[in-house]
């Protein structure tokens, strides 16, 4: 019975990650669509599939439930070609929509032939992507003419890149999704190549989801698009950047020092569980909003000026949450450089601002590390991410 709680709670989890930034109806909406899709969110550790259509079974074997919380290389097997698997990597990580005939598998084992349309879901204000969505058509043998199609059916959606871990330590999750492989004990098949009818259900099945998506974003006010729109304030970080600071466990916000008010332009999921605060309602926001009567201005002040100064701080004041309670806070701040010790974002020194905070009244296991260790590992990785991905020019999401 507690394996089962636990399942359910868990499934709940997966399924806020719609209802939180559309409405508690959308996911009702996504079951009345033909088709097998999914939908990823790469703000979570590990790019987790959150949504996977009632057309999923069908077309793979798998029960819905069994999909939920897993990323994308579930699909892939031995004879899934690299070279496809690099294309839908690289179109992750450059934000954009990707169409490709690849091998992929059912849950018993057997191989079969689809037409993988992948696609980013963008946030219609920011441009900051929210979701992924992969649409997966089968794609008949060849034969002297083909006919009618048959109903679109959906994959996985898509993970973000290829063993990047070897590429680039730290770089991010999505590097999960896609394993290593080879064809060994398989028979050589011919490539099968999608019709236009194959791709013009991919089209139509990932544009009804969208309409979905957007008719009930409206309803919240976070409207969404198909399309990357032109950022209004902050910079929208890439997906590697993003995946790779989801691995870091501690709580902590990126802040950016050369935008207008040095707002925050990334926050963990510790960070959204200690304060209550939701990751809409936080990025863009200056860091005092924690503040309340009873913090100390004297602490604030020092904090400033040691981010004049470029240097580190630890601190200890008295923040709030949304509710209204109070935490003590011990925060450490560090600026943050890209791998040449200059900014990766503005011609300047410093591209980010780390912000750790520890609840010092939470009983935490920090592994036999003092707190402060413990958030000095935090920065560290931090760090580690930056210099990775500014070395290949992929901190920002590309220009349009």
């Amino acid at each position: 019975m507690e394996t089962s709680g636990a399942a359910e709670e868990e499934e709940r989890g997966f399924a806020a990650s719609l209802t939180a930034r559309y409405s508690d109806w959308v996911v009702e909406e996504l079951d009345e669509l033909g088709g097998s899709f999914l939908l990823t969110d790469p703000a979570m550790p590990g790019h987790p599939i959150v949504y996977a259509s009632r057309g999923l079974p069908a077309l793979t074997g798998y029960p819905r439930r069994d999909v939920l919380g897993r990323n994308a290389r579930l699909f892939q097997g031995a004879a899934t070609d690299r070279a496809a698997v690099a294309g839908v990597r690289e179109a992750v990580r450059g934000q954009r929509a990707h169409q490709v005939a690849i091998i992929n598998y059912r849950r018993d084992g057997s191989p079969h032939w689809v037409l993988l349309h992948v696609a980013p879901v963008f946030h219609a204000a920011d441009g900051r992507v929210l979701h992924f969505l992969a649409v997966q058509v089968p794609i008949a043998a060849a034969t002297p003419r083909r006919a009618a199609c048959r109903g679109p059916a959906v994959f996985a959606a898509c993970r973000e890149e290829a063993r990047v871990e070897e590429e680039l330590p730290c770089a991010t999750h999505a590097g999960e999704v896609f394993v290593d492989i080879d064809k060994r004990g398989l028979e050589a098949e011919e490539p099968r190549v999608a019709s236009d009818c194959d791709k013009e259900k991919a089209l139509s099945t990932a544009s009804s989801i969208f309409s979905a998506l957007n008719r009930y974003s409206k309803l919240t006010g976070l409207v969404v698009c198909g399309k990357r729109c032109d950022s209004v304030g902050i910079p929208a970080l890439s997906s590697s950047l993003n995946l790779s600071l989801g691995r870091i466990k501690q709580s902590f916000v990126l802040t950016d020092r050369h935008l207008p008010d040095m707002p925050i332009v990334y926050a963990s999921d510790a960070f959204l569980s200690l304060t209550g605060y939701s990751r809409e309602e936080i990025l863009g926001c200056n860091c005092r909003f924690l503040s309340g009567p009873d913090t100390s201005v004297d602490v604030l002040e020092e904090i400033s000026r040691h981010i004049c100064c470029e240097q580190a701080c630890t601190v200890r004041l008295l923040n709030y949450r949304k509710d209204g309670s109070t935490f003590r806070d011990l925060l450490q701040v560090s600026p943050i450089r890209n791998a040449s010790g200059k900014v990766g974002l503005h011609p300047f020194q410093v591209a980010f601002h780390v912000w750790v905070h520890l609840d010092e009244s939470a009983k935490c296991d920090f592994n036999g590390l003092t707190p402060e260790i413990w958030q000095l590992g935090a920065v560290g990785a931090v760090r580690v991410a930056v210099r990775s991905l500014s070395a290949s020019g992929s901190l920002l999401r590309p220009a349009q």
